[in-house]
């Protein structure tokens, strides 16, 4: 029987106008490392925050979809927190924007949601 490959992770691609500026909020908002930028002005950037990655890639375009223009009830990824009061208490300590506090879902999950520099809606949950 052949051994299954191991998944060790995945990171979404955010296309942005302005990767500086999304690498900045990430760092400096949202507790994120910066692992590189590619070229400069940057084209490309990473970040990381505890094995979780995140990357820009700079847009073609002036305009950004989200997937709310998609789908209206939507956000544009979520990231699980087990200490989700700590991280909350963090980010709200650092001005981010907070469209909804921590909710309990129906689901069992508590989760609470934030809006970034770009517009993009990200989901924390327990």
């Amino acid at each position: 029987m052949l051994k299954k490959a191991q998944f060790i992770g995945i990171a979404p691609q955010l296309i942005v106008p302005d990767v500086s500026k999304a690498v900045a909020f990430y760092t400096d908002k949202l507790g994120f490392s910066v692992i590189g930028l590619v070229l400069d002005p940057p084209v490309y950037g990473m970040v990381e925050r505890d094995g979780i990655q995140i990357h820009f890639g700079k847009s073609d375009m002036k305009t950004l979809k989200t997937n709310r223009d998609f789908r209206k009830i939507s956000t544009d990824f979520i990231i699980w927190v087990p200490e989700i009061e700590t991280y909350f208490e963090e980010i709200k300590n650092n001005g981010v924007e907070i469209l909804e506090p921590i909710t309990l879902r129906p689901y069992g999950s508590r989760e609470f949601i934030i809006k970034d520099c770009n517009g993009f809606l990200i989901t924390f949950g327990d």
